[in-house]
Order: structure tokens, then C-alpha cells, then sequence
């Protein structure tokens, strides 16, 4: 069985997935090779996660807090802001539609996002990294179940 924060990571991936902008583009890595038929398109991990103990007693329920990224990345000479403008008011529609994730959260709301560009190459790449702080709990012996 997975781990809550897989179970959570695959519903954000799901609930991306078929975007007006991005279509099936959406990867479950950073590391990932976007080449030209795979872009506009979202790049879903998470980047880090906080935990606090919140009895003493055991097994201890452990509060969690992951934030998870979705990334756009678009390339274009033109409009690229307008273009992660647009992908980003779908992206957070879409995970605004399910605050639980599935049921394996208490809470998800987007606290960040940043912007990059890079104009290396023929065409420029623009980049949106918006992210989610996705509140769940777990047991410190079964972090396979959501509590």
C-alpha cells in the first residue's frame, strides 16, 4: 500500500489532468524530459514536508504537512505570461474542486507561486511553480492511512 503522500501526489496529478491548456501533459516528476510535444505542460512532486507529534502517548498521531508542486512549464517566443496565467487560474480550480484530495487530506490551499524564465534556445521557456500545503494525518506506525 502507499504511503499517504503518494496517494495524495497521484490525486493532485489526477485532478490536472485534462486541463484546457496542458491536456495529458502532466508528469509525476521533476525529473522529467519535456520535450516539444509534451509542452504546455505540469510537473506535480512534492518538495518538502513538516511534521508534529501531537500526543504523547503510542503509537502517536503525527500532524503532516507536505507542500507539493505544481509546476507549469510553457515555451513560446510570445504570451508566455498570459499562457501560465491561464494554466495556473485551471491548475488552481481544479485543485480548489477536492480540498481533501481524495479523502487522505484535512486541508489544501495554495500558500505560493513563483516564476522563471529562461531564454537558452531557439524559444524561451517560462516556468510557474505553485505551491500547496496539504494538511493530513497520519499514525507514526501506519503511514499508509490517512486518520
Amino acid at each position: 500500500m502507499a504511503h499517504v503522500r503518494q496517494s495524495i501526489r497521484d490525486n493532485a496529478v489526477t485532478a490536472c489532468t485534462g486541463l484546457s491548456t496542458t491536456g495529458s501533459n502532466v508528469y509525476r516528476s521533476r525529473v522529467y524530459p519535456l520535450g516539444e510535444g509534451k509542452l504546455p505542460g505540469l510537473v506535480v512532486y512534492t518538495a518538502s514536508e513538516d511534521v508534529e507529534h501531537n500526543r504523547i502517548d503510542r503509537p502517536r498521531d503525527l500532524d503532516r504537512t507536505v507542500s507539493l508542486v505544481v509546476e507549469a512549464i510553457v515555451r513560446a517566443t510570445s504570451n508566455y505570461d498570459t499562457t501560465l496565467d491561464t494554466i495556473c487560474a485551471e491548475v488552481e480550480a481544479a485543485m480548489a474542486t477536492d480540498v481533501t484530495r481524495g479523502g487522505y487530506a484535512k486541508d489544501c490551499k495554495l500558500t505560493s507561486s513563483t516564476f522563471d524564465f529562461s531564454d537558452d534556445g531557439d524559444r524561451p521557456i517560462a516556468m510557474a511553480a505553485m505551491t500547496f500545503d496539504i494538511e493530513y494525518r497520519t499514525a507514526e506506525n501506519a503511514a499508509t492511512t490517512a486518520t
